[in-house]
């Protein structure tokens, strides 16, 4: 494919292409209103690019034994790149794909179908109604949990609170762990909130971010990660080590100090991610 390829979405009526990445050969970009959304590299879906989606791929990689099969289930489809990862690092995983958007998730399949052996169901609607109605025998069974829900440039507000990560909470195995990405920018208001929120459902919560994206001088992407377990927290040295760099993470007392007094996000209270200047992901998204 050597042109971008466009198509107007039914459900959100906006504008999604992929196109050539003119810094990687072989790869590509959706972009979805003007926002690049996910990195596709069809002959090498091992190696992510984006800068968080890496740190996500990286905690993936130390939530079980190194190429062991496990349960994943994501809230939010993009283009598909973690569960392409998964299923090449983690051959044999059992996948569940959520998204509201079928238009966008056929469109990416049909440029890049899935790998056909590939254990990966999808599912369409509001990932919040959607996780109430798996099947009982995925509760208490996930592994791991990604949580990259936008709506354009935005998470959507009922996708952000308390009673929502409750029910997340249900899908998740002792030993699992949820990922999260949050996009904020000077102050951190909503992620601090974010990170307060979660906390108060999950009782082992760390956070990875590009340093200066963690110290609020910039908009960027934060990873949240949570657990019932801290044994993915005790890899932080490793997922430091791994990058992209700059690189820092705040847990315990750090977490706590920077939470400050963030009230809890509530259904009664919340609100949708700030929203981005559309240059910011052009120039910061890439890792």
């Amino acid at each position: 494919m050597t042109a971008p390829l466009s198509r107007r979405l039914a459900h959100s009526g906006l504008m999604a292409s992929i196109e050539p990445d003119p810094f990687q050969a072989g790869a590509y970009v959706l972009d979805v209103d003007g926002t690049p959304q996910s990195h596709i590299f069809p002959d090498h879906p091992d190696e992510l690019f984006f800068e968080y989606i890496r740190r996500m791929g990286h905690v993936i990689d130390v939530a079980a034994p190194a190429g062991a099969a496990i349960t994943a289930i994501h809230l939010g489809a993009g283009a598909l790149t973690l569960p392409r990862y998964i299923e090449a690092t983690r051959p044999g995983s059992r996948q569940q794909v959520i998204d509201i958007d079928r238009d966008l998730v056929d469109f990416v399949r049909e440029i890049f179908p899935l790998p056909p052996r590939a254990s990966i169901r999808l599912r369409y609607g509001d990932a919040r109604e959607v996780i109430t109605k798996l099947p009982a025998g995925l509760r208490h069974s996930a592994d791991v949990i990604t949580v990259d829900i936008f709506a354009g440039a935005r998470t959507p507000a009922h996708v952000t609170t308390v009673e929502f990560f409750s029910e997340v909470a249900t899908l998740l195995a002792t030993d699992g762990v949820v990922i999260i990405n949050i996009a904020d920018g000077p102050g951190l208001a909503y992620a601090r909130a974010q990170v307060a929120t979660v906390a108060h459902v999950f009782p082992h919560v760390g956070v990875l971010a590009e340093a200066q994206v963690l110290k609020g001088r910039r908009f960027g992407n934060l990873v949240l990660v949570a657990s019932n377990s801290p044994h993915v927290l005790e890899e932080l040295p490793r997922l430091m080590a791994r990058g992209p760099h700059p690189a820092s993470s705040l847990h315990g007392t750090e977490l706590a100090r920077f939470m400050g007094g963030a009230l809890l996000t509530t259904d009664a209270t919340a609100v949708p991610s700030p929203t981005p200047h559309k240059t910011i992901f052009q120039t910061s998204g890439k890792g």
